[in-house]
């Protein structure tokens, strides 16, 4: 039995690691057949600039194409690092005419929370296919607006949960489809920094800030994958410890969740607090990850000493790569829409939960 678990670990950690599919020829959003899809990115900060863009130097079923911005300094920057055509780059208000351009055929949306929903609805009425940042958007309502806008138009939408793609992540998540160790019994999970930063989209309730819908998915994700089931209620308390910054918006979230199984998770996200861990304790065992949620080096152990520690080069570039693999072979993304909205669901549960303290059934 230890040896099956080991190997169980091991076959598991494998078929996840090479999951980058070889593509065959596309008939892309634009009708026209290729090999690799031309990506454009849409909000110009921080992870476009310091994660994608280098991210995209990696990939092999996608490359950078097009950039969207409302910031006309960074286009010659841009241009002259990634060689960026002049018609490939669009601001926010000639941002529909994309749909005239063959090059592009993948919009990434980066930008606010808030904006997600309208630059999603307009790339799929754009005939792209779309991948979304994280979180999907602010309410459920945004995200079956998303849903729909993309499957009216034909198009593929996938959410960035680039851990989802971690073959450390698929390995532990494997674990409690297959059930080595029993049941599933209790779950902590937790991801959290903290962020200096005091004029920012985080800190603004109309932009979609706030640290659950940010770093609170990547804990409520770690006990939704630990078990492999959807939790049935919820209870949450919010806090902050500085008030004169996060006083439109939650800086830590502490929620609990069950489920139908009757596990239980106790799950903590924060903007002030640095923490990033999963421990799942099952029926004749335990699984710990430290961390479980980064973007590199996500490792873990389990009682029966099998380790849990899978090399990955890049994130987001196999993140990219298997998402435009799925289109070109016309198969399911590992992180569709509907993924993004079962979260945003248990976000809403939690807000209700702190604004009337009290337990929410799901």
């Amino acid at each position: 039995m230890e040896v099956d678990r080991r190997i169980f670990i091991q076959k598991a950690g494998i078929i996840a690691a090479s999951s980058v599919f070889a593509p065959q020829a596309l008939v892309s959003a634009t009708n026209r057949k290729k090999t690799k899809l031309g990506v454009a990115l849409v909000g110009l900060g921080y992870y476009s600039t310091d994660i994608l863009a280098p991210a995209l130097q990696l990939t092999t079923n996608c490359e950078l194409k097009g950039i969207v911005t409302g910031s006309p300094e960074k286009i010659p920057v841009w241009q002259k690092k990634y060689g960026i055509k002049d018609k490939n780059v669009y601001n926010y208000q000639n941002y529909n005419e994309i749909a005239n351009n063959p090059e592009i055929d993948v919009i990434y949306v980066v930008l606010p929370p808030s904006m997600h929903a309208e630059y999603t609805i307009r790339g799929a009425n754009a005939g792209k296919h779309i991948f979304c940042e994280k979180p999907m958007a602010p309410s459920v309502a945004d995200c079956e607006a998303m849903i729909k806008a993309c499957k009216d138009n034909k198009v593929k939408l996938a959410i960035g949960y680039r851990c989802q793609h971690d073959p450390n992540i698929q390995a532990y998540a494997n674990v409690g489809k297959e059930q080595p160790f029993g049941k599933v019994k209790m779950i902590t999970s937790a991801a959290g920094y903290f962020d200096g930063r005091t004029n920012h989209w985080k800190q603004s309730k109309s932009m979609g800030g706030g640290v659950m819908g940010d770093m609170g998915v990547y804990a409520l994700q770690g006990a939704r994958l630990a078990t492999g089931e959807e939790p049935i209620s919820v209870t949450a308390q919010a806090s902050t410890t500085r008030p004169e910054v996060y006083h439109e918006v939650e800086e830590t979230m502490m929620f609990q969740l069950e489920f139908p199984s009757g596990a239980r998770a106790a799950c903590h996200t924060s903007f002030g607090i640095r923490m990033n861990y999963l421990q799942v304790n099952y029926e004749k065992g335990w699984l710990k990850m430290e961390p479980h949620s980064s973007y590199r080096n996500n490792k873990g152990s389990m009682s029966d000493g099998t380790e849990i520690n899978f090399s990955i080069a890049n994130q987001q570039a196999k993140q990219m790569d298997e998402d435009s693999a799925s289109i070109m072979n016309n198969e399911p993304m590992i992180v569709p829409g509907e993924e993004g909205l079962r979260d945003i669901r248990v976000v809403e549960a939690i807000y209700r939960s702190t604004a009337a303290n009290c337990e929410i059934k799901l």
